[in-house]
């Protein structure tokens, strides 16, 4: 992946992977059940996002747009070979050759998107979720956060890993004392990832700085900055004025000014998580933060 840049206060450590993004092609038939169709988004438009942020690897993600339709994700993401890799989205009806399939494409996650425009619903992640476990695979899953604590025990019954969209998307944002709040922190304890991605998905009125899920940034960090990840969510989908790669890289050191911390969120987590080798891109940030990488039960 090119890693070119323009900016040099723009770049983000070496070994970066952005974890969430999607990519359009009106070649590609939007599902009925779609609430956003935005306009194209290709992989050269991202190549040069990639080169003004330094960013190594990607995680491409099945938007809503395309329903059960992974077939433009899975094109995009090729072009990157193995510094990608793909969440799509299935049901309890995929076969196993169509599993074998996407994990050869470099399939690791099955996203649910709880919100208007998703396509699977809770009636089908417990058996999609025990498909994929034992392939490592993890559930990626997106809700308004303030409904967590209504879902939280099946969360934690399931049988494979778990990542959190956006923050948690609380909408709106809750400060770090609620209860559904605490129902976040109870399973990032338990081994759940979190995607520090999106504020504009809680607050859009709120930007640039989005104070509210910044505050809930700094607990989840504060709390285990192991369990973190980072993504841009490019193109953001639905943003009438999304964010610049500039404006990406200055939230980003507002929420992680620690550069021990930076190297574990966007390089060593997302390689422990999606499988990517460190190749020279590790750092002593354990030894720096204080923190390890083991899981905690």
């Amino acid at each position: 992946m090119s890693i070119e840049g323009h900016d040099p206060a723009a770049r983000l450590p070496l070994g970066t992977c952005d974890t969430h993004i999607h990519f359009y092609d009106h070649r590609y038939q939007p599902a009925a059940t779609s609430v956003l169709r935005p306009p194209d988004a290709s992989v050269d438009d991202y190549q040069r996002v990639c080169g003004q942020l330094g960013i190594s690897r990607c995680v491409v993600v099945q938007p809503t747009t395309y329903g059960l339709d992974n077939r433009c994700q899975v094109a995009a993401a090729s072009a990157f070979g193995d510094d990608a890799r793909l969440v799509v989205v299935i049901d309890d009806t995929v076969t196993e050759p169509e599993l074998d399939e996407f994990d050869r494409q470099g399939g690791r996650g099955a996203r649910f998107h709880m919100l208007p425009g998703g396509v699977v619903g809770w009636e089908s992640l417990a058996g999609v979720a025990a498909r994929i476990a034992e392939r490592g695979w993890h559930i990626q899953l997106q809700l308004d956060g303030r409904t967590l604590p209504h879902h939280i025990d099946d969360l934690l019954a399931l049988p494979c890993g778990l990542v959190i969209d956006h923050i948690g998307r609380f909408m709106p944002p809750v400060r770090p004392e609620h209860p559904a709040f605490g129902a976040l922190l109870t399973l990032v304890e338990r081994g759940a990832w979190v995607k520090l991605s999106a504020p504009y998905e809680s607050d859009a009125a709120a930007a640039p700085d989005y104070p509210a899920a910044s505050r809930l940034v700094q607990a989840l960090v504060a709390a285990r900055p192991d369990r973190m990840l980072w993504a841009s969510n490019w193109p953001h989908p639905g943003q009438p004025a999304p964010p610049s790669p500039s404006e990406l890289a200055r939230l980003l050191r507002r929420w992680i000014p620690d550069p021990g911390l930076q190297q574990m969120i966007l390089v060593d987590n997302p390689c422990e998580l999606y499988g990517f080798d460190l190749r020279g891109f590790d750092s002593p940030a354990q030894e720096e933060t204080g923190h390890d990488n083991s899981e905690r039960a």
